[in-house]
C-alpha cells in the first residue's frame, strides 16, 4: 500500500466514526429506560403470583425481599416457595432500590429513575408499576 491509499483508508474510517459515534451515544440511556420497563413489570408479575398464593403482598417492611427469600414476620406467607419469585434482590438499571408500598390489596412499584431522587424528566423520570 502506498501512502495515500492509507491516508484514504484513515480519512473514511474517520468519517464513519463521526457519523456512527454521536447515534450511538444517547441510546445507552434509551436502553436503561426500556429495561427498567420491563423489569419492573416483571416484578409486579412477580407480586402478583405472591399474592395469589398467599392471599395478600408483601407487606412494606417485608418489602421485595421477600420475593427472594421468606419473610418473617405478619404476614406470614401460607405456600411461599419451594423456589423464590426472583432469583437476586432486585435493582433498578441504575443500581438504586425500588420503591415498594403494600396498601392493603393492591401495591405501588417504582424506580425513581436515573437520578435516584422522586420527580424528574426524561432519564431522571419516575417509573412506576401502574403506568404501563
Amino acid at each position: 500500500m502506498t501512502l495515500i491509499e492509507i491516508m484514504m483508508v484513515v480519512a473514511i474510517l474517520g468519517i464513519l466514526i463521526a457519523v456512527v459515534v454521536p447515534t450511538l451515544i444517547g441510546r445507552d440511556q434509551d436502553a436503561r429506560l426500556t429495561a427498567q420497563k420491563a423489569d419492573i413489570r416483571s416484578i409486579g408479575q412477580a407480586l402478583d403470583i405472591y399474592h395469589m398464593q398467599n392471599g395478600h403482598y408483601p407487606s412494606t417492611d417485608q418489602g421485595l425481599e421477600a420475593l427472594v427469600t421468606k419473610p418473617t414476620g405478619h404476614p406470614e406467607p401460607k405456600s411461599w416457595g419451594p423456589a423464590p419469585y426472583l432469583r437476586k434482590y432486585p435493582l433498578d438499571q441504575w443500581g438504586n432500590d425500588y420503591v415498594y408500598l403494600e396498601e392493603g390489596h393492591t401495591f405501588e412499584l417504582m424506580s425513581l429513575g436515573a437520578d435516584g431522587v422522586e420527580g424528574g424528566d426524561d432519564y431522571d423520570a419516575d417509573v412506576r408499576y401502574a403506568d404501563l
